[in-house]
């Protein structure tokens, strides 16, 4: 049996669990109240192309949900914000969320945009999940057991030892690492650091930049001369094509390694030669190794008509929205205050067979991150896209992976 059917047949057995009532007469039935439900991401702007698959993911999940009769016959509505990748926009957006009374919110792609934004969700007590934004940060803020911030991403402290495990297998030890200046580049340095630490590594080489750098060469020169073997970049835009594109006019044939961002349009569409063979840290790759993953690729084709710009950003945003419904199904009474929902989500009662991973108990009071590291494979650029860089991540991929 496919995975969509499925799951939304757990969907309407949850609906049926409401005892039903005799029917003495036939009232006016009272207007259906929907649930609001936030969504903020830059959905215009340099950061728009991992921000609108977010974006068609959640509301392909809503819109699922919705046909099977939603929570108890109240349909989700989606409160939609854009935040241009900006903090002071997503700022204002959050604020103007918490003002119309969303039950929770799902969003934010940019770490700095996220961190200026969290306190609002905090004081207010609206849950928020986190599908894309990976800044260790977010989730770390607050402590676990008052904590409104969720995440269905993985956080770059799993990332970056991931990656970094790899170049140790690949005798890629001499590791330069360029990182941009934003709340993103920052925590992810720190983070590739303390991943090189563990090894008793040092970076041979760190270069910072501003966002809209053009030109790279200067420090990826000096970074050559420091006797770099690969090039371990942070940053979310058009800087990691800058940085391929100097590495090629440089003549300097060394590999490209980092997080999720390297398999951006941004990066593969701005380096098209350059990019070829670059290795990132992937949660969802594109292709049906399974029911599940199929069924959800071949769903977003027939709505959009379009490719997945940025696939993990879409499959996180999707399984976030049915993380969210499946934990109201928790909360028997239709009243969802904060501190309700927030429980509702530490403690969702069934199994979420997920496009990402299968999710069993994803998040606890302690701990908001649904992601570990054994659900990451790595990804390799090639021909323009993004498939499997090792032939066992391909099989391995057949079974979605649990929480450890």
């Amino acid at each position: 049996m496919s995975r969509t059917p499925s799951r939304l047949a757990v969907l309407a057995s949850l609906l049926c669990l409401v005892p039903s009532l005799p029917v003495l007469a036939q009232p006016v039935k009272p207007a259906v109240v929907p649930i609001k439900v936030g969504v903020i991401g830059p959905f215009t702007g340099p950061s728009s192309d991992f921000g609108v698959p977010m974006l068609n993911g959640i509301q392909l999940a809503a819109e699922e949900i919705n046909a099977v009769g939603g929570y108890l016959g109240r349909p989700l509505q989606l409160v939609v914000k854009d935040d241009k990748g900006d903090p002071e926009t997503g700022l204002k957006g959050s604020q103007e969320l918490a003002a119309e009374g969303v039950i929770a919110t799902i969003g934010f792609c940019n770490t700095g945009v996220a961190m200026k934004a969290l306190d609002v969700f905090q004081t207010s007590q609206i849950p928020l999940i986190v599908p894309c934004s990976t800044g260790t940060p977010v989730t770390g803020k607050f402590p676990g057991p008052s904590s409104y911030i969720f995440r269905t991403s993985a956080k770059d402290s799993i990332q970056a030892p991931f990656v970094v495990d790899d170049l140790v297998k690949r005798g890629w030890t001499k590791v330069a690492i360029f990182a941009d200046t934003t709340g993103y580049g920052e925590a992810g340095l720190k983070d590739v650091e303390a991943a090189l630490a563990s090894k008793n590594l040092k970076a041979t080489h760190v270069a910072r930049f501003p966002l809209g750098v053009k030109d790279l060469k200067e420090s990826l020169a000096a970074a050559r001369d420091a006797g770099a073997n690969v090039v371990f970049s942070y940053t979310v835009g058009q800087e990691n094509a800058v940085i391929a594109n100097g590495r090629r006019e440089l003549k300097w044939d060394v590999p490209q390694v980092g997080a999720w961002p390297l398999s951006f349009p941004f990066f593969i569409q701005g380096a098209p030669q350059a990019a070829e063979g670059s290795l990132m840290a992937q949660t969802f790759i594109a292709e049906p190794s399974n029911e599940r993953r199929a069924s959800f690729l071949s769903a977003y084709a027939r709505k959009y008509n379009q490719k997945m710009t940025v696939p993990m950003a879409a499959a996180q945003g999707y399984d976030a929205t049915y993380l969210l419904t499946y934990a109201l199904f928790g909360i028997r009474n239709g009243k969802f205050d904060g501190p309700l929902v927030k429980a509702a989500l530490e403690n969702i009662p069934r199994v979420y067979y997920g496009v990402v991973a299968t999710y069993e108990r994803p998040f606890t009071l302690e701990d908001k991150d649904a992601i570990t590291q054994n659900m990451l494979v790595m990804g390799k650029v090639k021909a323009g896209g993004v498939t499997f860089a090792y032939p066992e991540d391909a099989r391995r991929n057949l079974f979605v992976q649990r929480k450890k």
